[in-house]
């Protein structure tokens, strides 16, 4: 019995030192600045494409927002800043 005992006090103990290194982990990380990718690169509210237009996809890296969208046959890109809002480029897509 008193093996038993002590095997079952040295599990508990593993998990118990388990459960305060993963928590001394989670408070490490939540208290280290801008770990990862967080939103606050993007407080964009709108963005402008021309009317009528479908939307083909949209991207949000490294601060910027890359909007693809079709107008009838045409193809165009768009990139506009995740901070104001603003166009910064436009490439239209030509085919070969």
């Amino acid at each position: 019995m008193a093996r038993a005992r002590r095997s079952f006090m040295v599990t508990m103990g593993l998990l118990l030192v388990g459960f305060i290194i993963i928590a001394g982990v989670l408070v490490y990380r939540s208290s280290q600045g801008k770990a990862g990718g967080t939103g606050a690169d993007y407080v964009i509210a709108a963005m402008k494409i021309p009317s009528g237009a479908e939307v083909v996809s949209a991207v949000a890296a490294d601060g910027k927002v890359t909007v693809t969208y079709k107008t009838g046959a045409m193809t165009s890109v768009r990139i506009y800043d995740g901070k104001t809002g603003e166009m910064i480029r436009e490439i239209p897509i030509l085919s070969e």
